[in-house]
Formats: structure tokens, C-alpha cells, sequence
């Protein structure tokens, strides 16, 4: 297998570079789709993990991104991130096999045993990451980073849609009727992912990789000079405290739904998959925005929309009708997916611009590195929470009387895990403030990216209508603070 850079790159063989970063891409939503988010979350509750090993789960990672320091040294020494990136996606995906096989020789796995080969595919994963990105910086043109890689998500979301409905039908259907076979289940999917993996690692390697030149500093001093950077830095502090607000609470919403409301995951899945609807339908035109304005203005309009939707997760289980939960969690999923596409992709876009070419793979693994320290405390931290609250509950209602009617209203119901949403979406609330200090090159006002979206909504009304709204709802929270600030002063 021939992995040599190569000093030119021809308008073919970059477009033919994309066309494989795309197959791999679907193939490793493949991997994913079989083998992560809610279903290993179940798989996790089934051989009887608790909220700190659950906690672990989602924290592994995060943990394993220090292996970056590892990739970069790797690609100082060989000079061949296109080699690094392709051997050890290999290394990765071959864990979810052995995984597999361990189950489906032994009919029983411990939670220990699993976290022990995920900790091996997350490390490769690692490893591989920030080659594959400092590969991707050069060989993307950077006039369509946002609109080529909103549109290999675009891809990977729709087959995710397809995979995760079907995969969780047939579970359910397994489980009710065959539920001996339900960990064989498992043992399949793993199987078929490390499998359908291998190969996305072999469409990979096709694509070119442009030569790059390495400075000859040393590794520790390069590792510095990220921290060195003030507008890095400032984008540092803001992406790990987001990031550890986010991952008090968003590990545990699947462990929510499935301990404490009870449904099936067929049930999960397809709020999933709604979620991922919105995030397709709304990818294209927040990487056509991030193109041609500001990242940090994307960031700006969807984050609060987030911070939102976490605070409505205290809200789910409170009626005393499932259609009336069912209906909360899905408007739930429906604008987290919105602002999750923006918020991903920005996050992604703005870190690629405020890297220095030459150093893009250095820049890139401080990030990595920084943002998973904070990102792997938080849900260790969160099981810990999690099992304190367990016995602590804050009740609000509301009693109705009349001569024809007396009710009980629930207007607020926190324990367990509802405890973590909400001291999440006040972290993230916290986080928001550092992003004002973080510069962008080409950079424009929040306000007027908000009034050209505005006119392009009007035009594109059903394409746009859903980011239109948020536009809406954006403006009027900001008049309503503006309106209490005035008049508290």
C-alpha cells in the first residue's frame, strides 16, 4: 500500500481525495451507528453498568485524546500524516471485532472487559485524529471547508437515520420475543462494524495527501506555542467550558430515558433519528453562513438555543400522560438538532481558521487535547452527581380549585439526573461569556449576520423556515433581556 505525500496535487486527484473521505466517512457511520450512542448505552444497562461506569463510558474518548501528543510525533518523525491516519484507523476498528467475537464465544461479557477493548479503539481513534485533520486542512480547498464538510454530514446523518431505526426495530423485536438472543444481537453489530470499518480504512488510504514541511522545533516547545497564542487561547477557554457543561448532562439523557421513563429504544432511536432530521435539514445552510461570515456568529445564534433545550429535559417526566412527554421530547430533539449542526460545525471551522498552516497539527492537538481533559471530568463527574442525588427531590406544583374542577399541577420535578441538566445548561450559560473574546479572521457582526440570513430565509422560505424561527426567537430573547436590564437600572 503506496501512502506517500506528494509535492502537487492535480484538480482530479483532489476531487477523487474527496470522493473517498466521503466512502470513509460512511463507512465509519457505519461503525458508529452499530456500536455507540444509545445502543451502547443499553448494552451498558443490560450487563449491569452503574452511572459512574456509564460516566466512564462517555468520558473514554475524551481520556484517550492525550494520545494525540502521540500523532504528532509520529508525524514529526515519518512526515506522513496519510500513513499515521489510515494504519491506526485500522488499529482502532479491529477492538469492535474482538468485541464481537468475546461475546459471541463466551455468551457473557463484563462492563470492564468492554471498557477495556473501547479504550484501545478510542486510543487508535486518537491517534488518528489530528493527522487526519491537518491532512484534511490541505487537502480541502478552504473556500468550501464549511459547505464540503456540512455535506459529508449531510451524508453520514442520513445513512445514521436509516441504520439506527432499523437496528433498533430489530433489537426490540429480539428482545420481546427472543430476549436469550439479545446480547448475540450485540455481539453481531460489533462484529459488522469492526468489519465495515477495516474497509473505510482501505477507501481512505486512496485518497492523496499534499506534502507538508514540519518545523524542526522541539516537540515540547511546539506543544507551547498554541498556549502562547492569546486568540487560541481565548478560543481554548471557551471550548472546554463548553464542552464540560455539555458532557455533565448529555451522557446521561439516554441512561434518563431508559431508567426512569422506561422506553423502549425503538422509541429513543427515532427521537434520535428526528433530531438528526433537523441537523440534515439545517446543515447546508449553517455551513453556506459560516463560509461566507462568521463561524463565531453561528455559534452565537445556536448555543443559547441549546443552553434551551437542556433546561426542557427538567421538564420530561413530569406529565402523568406519555404522549404528553413524548410530545416534550420531541420538540426537544427537533431544536437541539438545529443547534447542534451549527454549534459542531462552527466549533470545527473556527478551530481549522485560527490554525497556522504550517502548525495546523500541532494547533489542532492542543485543542483536542486541552478540550478532552475537561470534556472527560465532566461525565465522571456527573455519575458521581447522579448517584448523590439519587435520594434528593425538589417537587413545584401548582393545586387548582373551582367548583368544577380541582387538579394538582406539576410545574417542576428534579431529581437524579434532572439535578445534572439543569447545573449543565447554567455551565454552558457560564461559557458563553469567553466567546465574545475569541477573534475570527474575516469575522462579522452576530446583527448582521442575523439581518442576511433574515433576507435569505425570506427567499428560500421552505428550506430555511426552521433557522428563520430561531432567528425570531433569538431577537425577541435579546429585547426582553435588554428590556429587564433597563429597567432594573
Amino acid at each position: 500500500m503506496k501512502l506517500k505525500p506528494q509535492e502537487v496535487l492535480t484538480e482530479n486527484e483532489i476531487q477523487r481525495g474527496l470522493k473517498m473521505v466521503i466512502w470513509d466517512g460512511l463507512a465509519a457511520e457505519i461503525m458508529t451507528s452499530f456500536t455507540s450512542g444509545a445502543f451502547l448505552v443499553a448494552l451498558a444497562i443490560l450487563i449491569g453498568a452503574n452511572n459512574v461506569q456509564i460516566g466512564l463510558l462517555a468520558a473514554l474518548p475524551m481520556i484517550t485524546n492525550l494520545s494525540q501528543l502521540i500523532s504528532i510525533w509520529l508525524v514529526r518523525k515519518y512526515n506522513n500524516r496519510r500513513a499515521v491516519a489510515v494504519f491506526c484507523a485500522f488499529l482502532a476498528r479491529t477492538p469492535l471485532v474482538l468485541i464481537g467475537l468475546t461475546v459471541w464465544w463466551t455468551s457473557d461479557i463484563s462492563i470492564n472487559i468492554l471498557i477495556f477493548f473501547l479504550f484501545f479503539y478510542y486510543f487508535f481513534g486518537s491517534i488518528a485524529g489530528p493527522s487526519w485533520n491537518s491532512w484534511m486542512k490541505d487537502m480541502v480547498p478552504e473556500n468550501m471547508l464549511g459547505s464540503y464538510f456540512s455535506k459529508r454530514s449531510r451524508y453520514t446523518q442520513i445513512l445514521n437515520v436509516i441504520l439506527s431505526i432499523l437496528l433498533a426495530l430489530l433489537l426490540d423485536f429480539i428482545k420481546s420475543r427472543y430476549p436469550a438472543y439479545e446480547l448475540y444481537t450485540y455481539a453481531v453489530f460489533f462484529i459488522i462494524a469492526g468489519l465495515v470499518g477495516v474497509l473505510g480504512g482501505y477507501l481512505l488510504s486512496k485518497a492523496p495527501e499534499p506534502q507538508s514541511y514540519l518545523t524542526s522545533a522541539n516537540i515540547f516547545s511546539l506543544f507551547t506555542l498554541p498556549l502562547k497564542d492569546l486568540n487560541f487561547r481565548r478560543l481554548l477557554v471557551f471550548n472546554s467550558a463548553w464542552v464540560f457543561a455539555l458532557n455533565i448532562a448529555t451522557p446521561f439523557f439516554t441512561v434518563f430515558l431508559i431508567r426512569s421513563l422506561g422506553l423502549p429504544l425503538s422509541y429513543i432511536i427515532v427521537l434520535g433519528i428526528i433530531s438528526q432530521l433537523a441537523s440534515i435539514f439545517t446543515l447546508r445552510i449553517w455551513g453556506i453562513f459560516s463560509d461566507r461570515y462568521s463561524n463565531k456568529s453561528i455559534i452565537g445564534l445556536s448555543a443559547p438555543l441549546y443552553i434551551i433545550c437542556i433546561v426542557g429535559w427538567c421538564f420530561v417526566g413530569i406529565y402523568s400522560t406519555l404522549y404528553a412527554n413524548l410530545a416534550l421530547l420531541v420538540a426537544i430533539y427537533v431544536l437541539s438538532g438545529i443547534a447542534t449542526a451549527g454549534i459542531n460545525l462552527s466549533l470545527t471551522n473556527v478551530g481549522l481558521k485560527l490554525a497556522p498552516k504550517g502548525d495546523a497539527i500541532v494547533y489542532l492537538s492542543v485543542k483536542n487535547i486541552v478540550t478532552s481533559v475537561f470534556s472527560s471530568l465532566a461525565p465522571l463527574i456527573g455519575g458521581l452527581l447522579a448517584d448523590y442525588f439519587t435520594d434528593v427531590k425538589i417537587l413545584i406544583t401548582a393545586q387548582v380549585n373551582s367548583p368544577y374542577y380541582n387538579k394538582l399541577v406539576k410545574l417542576l420535578s428534579l431529581h437524579e439526573w434532572n439535578f445534572l441538566f439543569l447545573i449543565g445548561a447554567l455551565l454552558a450559560l457560564i461559557s458563553l461569556e469567553f466567546l465574545g473574546r475569541v477573534k475570527e479572521v474575516g469575522e462579522v457582526e452576530k446583527d448582521v449576520v442575523k439581518r442576511i440570513m433574515r433576507t435569505s430565509i425570506k427567499n428560500n422560505l421552505r428550506e430555511y423556515f426552521l433557522i428563520g424561527n430561531i432567528i425570531g426567537w433569538h431577537e425577541q430573547l435579546v429585547a426582553i433581556l435588554k428590556g429587564r436590564t433597563k429597567k432594573s437600572s
